[in-house]
């Protein structure tokens, strides 16, 4: 298939090109941009005027509920809602049922996903078996058959000594490891410790879960050695403006660190808690306003490397319930380009750093372990693979939850106003997604 992407607004953050230019696409990958031969004879040709042609979003925080699952998300559903959201590239952690321990269940499901022809699929794999925090899993066998780094997901290691086990041997063998940091007593509450944690009766979760478990961290990474600059660890959704400062030291110090923030986290409160809406009941919780302003900072300052959806979606007998019942989760990866405009525009920063947090950013925190593809994700390249997005930076649109192609139709910013709309979406030079319908 050969397609032409004509009059568009060309922005790649990798490279700084940022300008009106065609794109020339076949078999899969970028033959052009501009200077589009005049022979070139397309299969389709895509009108992009007024529109911005990116590369196709990484989104390292999506959960596809399956398999074990399958009554709060499918792999058809998640997706396709990964697609419509310009998301081409998506990270899912392991805590799937079973748990994705055993190389034949990575296997299975990334047979299952590339059968779609949708986003690609980067599996993590469990740290330990079953999650279970006692004995690690078979990293090099599960690296082989497509895992790109070890994971407990939302389960917090309790023993110590298994945790620098997991760093040793990450850091000998040049493994990432991903962690959300939270103290396993600390962390047991449903909402952020606060005034209005208080005064409605939820149990808390103080900022000291994540300071701790990341001063403890640290710590074992600093005493961990490899032949390269020691254990990679990829911090899963900061939450808090001390855990921040943390993280800003260990970089500073020249430990291998990166992190993430969850579009919750980055334009919500626990004031939006309101009255108990379970909507809000999220992993890590929605911290005070001083957090928030914090994390907005920190991805601006490039203190945090990416912002993802943290893509979860609950059934509704599961999260129509008090709030303290409701299972945390949101669904979120269709509208993470909006999101991650919508705070640009807030900041007073331009479009090309919007794009930065879920293009370069995210491309960075993989690096390596995206093999052959390390040269195209999250980026525009002559000879690399054709992943775009096609979206109106000026087309704005209101979220209607009903309207998600996310199986999970629960999402806080269920009515919010978002200043941008995807048009289309490739995968591998294959159109995967595309709107033509005129958004208010």
């Amino acid at each position: 298939m050969k397609i032409l992407i004509q009059n568009g607004r060309v922005m790649d953050p990798a490279t700084g090109r940022d300008e009106l230019a065609d794109i020339a696409i076949a078999a899969g990958r970028i033959i052009a941009i501009g200077n589009v031969a005049p022979d070139f004879q397309p299969n389709r040709t895509i009108d992009a005027s007024g529109c911005v042609v990116a590369p196709g979003l990484v989104d390292l925080a999506v959960r596809l509920r399956e398999p074990g699952q399958e009554h709060a998300g499918m792999l058809e559903s998640e997706m396709a809602a990964a697609v419509a959201g310009g998301v081409t590239s998506l990270v899912c952690p392991p805590d799937t049922e079973p748990v994705l321990d055993e190389p034949g269940l990575v296997d299975m499901l990334k047979f299952r996903a590339e059968k779609l022809h949708q986003s690609r699929v980067f599996p993590l794999g469990a740290l330990t078996r079953g999650l279970k925090g006692e004995v690690l899993t078979e990293m090099a066998e599960l690296t082989e058959s497509g895992c790109i780094g070890f994971g407990q997901a939302e389960v917090p290691i309790l023993n110590t000594q298994v945790l620098q086990r997991a760093l040793q041997y990450a850091a000998t063998f040049g493994y990432t490891v991903w962690l959300r940091p939270q103290d396993a007593w600390l962390g047991k509450g449903v909402a952020a410790s606060g005034p209005l944690a208080t005064r409605l009766g939820l149990s808390g979760v103080p900022a000291s879960a994540e300071t701790i478990a990341l001063h403890t961290l640290f710590e074992l990474m600093r005493g961990v050695k490899g032949p390269g600059p020691g254990a990679r660890v990829h911090l899963c959704r900061i939450s808090s403006a001390a855990g921040l400062a943390l993280v800003r030291q260990a970089k500073a110090e020249g430990l291998p660190v990166t992190c993430d923030v969850s579009v919750h986290n980055l334009h919500l409160t626990d004031v939006d808690i309101g009255y108990y809406d379970s909507r809000l009941r999220l992993q890590p919780p929605v911290r005070q306003q001083r957090d928030r302003d914090a994390l907005r900072a920190g991805l601006a300052d490039g203190t945090i490397d990416a912002l993802v959806s943290d893509h979860n979606p609950v059934d509704s007998d599961a999260k129509t319930l008090p709030f303290a019942e409701a299972e945390p989760g949101a669904t979120a990866v269709e509208l993470l380009l909006g999101l991650a405009c919508r705070w640009a525009q807030q900041e007073g920063l331009g479009l090309m750093q919007a794009l930065a947090v879920l293009t370069e950013g995210p491309q960075r925190v993989l690096g390596a372990s995206l093999g052959t593809l390390q040269a195209s994700v999250g980026r525009l390249a002559v000879g690399g693979v054709a992943d775009l997005v096609v979206f109106d930076p000026n087309a704005s649109h209101r979220v209607r939850a009903e309207a998600l192609r996310s199986q999970g139709k629960h999402t806080p910013f269920d009515g919010h106003e978002l200043p941008v709309t995807v048009r289309a979406t490739l995968v591998a030079g294959q159109v995967a997604h595309t709107s033509s319908l005129a958004h208010a």
